[in-house]
């Protein structure tokens, strides 16, 4: 019984977990839009740089492979989150806040992304490739008609976990001044020990991450036709 009127009684709830949910949204859904953007062209040069792609660049390839995609996705995001404090805060004219912490998680994110997007065009088929070249398609047109298309299933899978990722990361954000939920389960949760808010921020998160892998596998299947 005190824990429900805990719930009905406790700022840290009643006044501080509408805030926080709206600044984990927006870290996310910033960090995701941006994530895509950049991550998805990134993907697709990935694949048709690598040898046997259609505009095979083996400089090129090195370079956002090996230096770009590999040497960030190496690095624990606590620490490059941490590094990127600056860097963000000479962007956006701020440190703090969840668009500060949306700079961290893009960067952070996106060859994560990339990596996921490269495996997903992989798996079209090369048959349906040479096709398209054969029938006189340009390569854009291959990339734009036959290659994005036939992997959207998986880029779409692609996109939900990154999101996933990302809520996840949304959190750790919050413990260097990103807020959102994470800095409310640790400022109220942890450092009050409030177990109550600390109980109803874990359930929020896995509500979150479930609500997004159930609409993405939904989605992933209408827009697979094979």
């Amino acid at each position: 019984m005190d824990f429900f009127d805990d719930l009905m009684t406790n700022p840290g709830i009643t006044k501080a977990l509408w805030p926080a949910l709206l600044e984990t949204l927006q870290m996310t859904g910033i960090s995701t839009f941006f994530t895509i953007l950049i991550g998805l062209p990134l993907g697709i040069l990935l694949l048709n740089t690598a040898k046997g792609g259609l505009t095979p660049n083996k400089t090129l390839n090195g370079i956002l492979s090996g230096v770009i995609v590999n040497i960030t996705r190496s690095i624990p995001f606590a620490i490059l989150m941490v590094s990127l404090i600056p860097f963000a805060a000479w962007l956006v004219g701020t440190s703090l806040g969840p668009i500060a912490a949306s700079v961290s998680l893009t960067i952070g994110t996106i060859p994560f992304y990339a990596r996921l997007v490269e495996t997903a065009l992989r798996d079209v088929s090369a048959g349906k490739i040479d096709a398209a070249l054969v029938m006189g398609s340009t390569k854009m047109q291959v990339i734009r008609k036959v290659l994005v298309p036939e992997a959207m299933p998986g880029i779409i899978a692609a996109t939900t976990t990154t999101i996933v990722t990302l809520i996840g990361y949304s959190a750790m954000a919050g413990l260097v001044g990103g807020g959102g939920l994470g800095r409310l389960a640790y400022n109220y949760g942890f450092q009050r020990y409030e177990p109550t808010i600390m109980i109803v921020t874990i359930v929020i998160m896995v509500l979150l991450v479930q609500f997004v892998q159930i609409l993405g596998d939904r989605i992933s299947r209408l827009v697979d036709h094979r």
